[in-house]
């Protein structure tokens, strides 16, 4: 499927209210920390909280609506521009970092002063003495550990930026 930017820009609206793809089924080992977490929280879009509720059924959780992906809107780019989903949201998540292009959505700098606040939000849960599971999405969530290592966090653990995919933080 390749796309014109206007057509990303939809394609991308709908993945963001859309949910997991039925029948998804978390790694073994994350099922497993998620039990043993004392605190879990959420991205407040669906596919987080479907994705949650599979990691952890049962369990309370909260949603926030702070941990929401940073946004993802395509370079204006003429309509014979034409590309796979994949390749857009690099040229996008490019354009969005590098140039600030925000198509007059949230900006670099607001998403870092977000991101920022959910590293305060998380260090104070953390600071109870429970591990806490945060359930979000992948940029944003590059965007929480980086705050979280200025406040002086170690990455103990990456497996990159797949679906399911974990990274651990902890305090030295």
């Amino acid at each position: 499927m390749t796309l014109t930017a206007k057509g990303y820009g939809e394609f991308w609206a709908s993945y963001e209210v859309g949910g997991i793809v039925p029948g998804q089924i978390p790694p073994q080992t994350l099922s497993a920390f998620a039990a043993a977490c004392g605190i879990i929280v959420s991205s407040s879009r669906l596919r987080s909280v479907e994705s949650t509720q599979v990691l952890a059924p049962g369990r309370e959780f909260t949603r926030h609506d702070e941990m929401v992906e940073a946004p993802l809107p395509p370079p204006p780019w003429p309509g014979w521009v034409r590309l796979s989903p994949k390749i857009w949201g690099f040229f996008a998540r490019f354009w969005w970092w590098f140039f600030n292009h925000h198509d007059g959505q949230e900006t670099r700098h607001a998403a870092e002063t977000r991101a920022e606040r959910v590293a305060v939000m998380l260090e104070g849960l953390a600071g109870q003495g429970q591990n806490v599971l945060v359930v979000a999405h992948g940029f944003f969530n590059f965007m929480v550990g980086r705050a979280l290592r200025r406040r002086g966090w170690r990455q103990t653990r990456s497996e990159g930026y797949k679906y399911w995919s974990t990274r651990r933080f902890e305090r030295p």
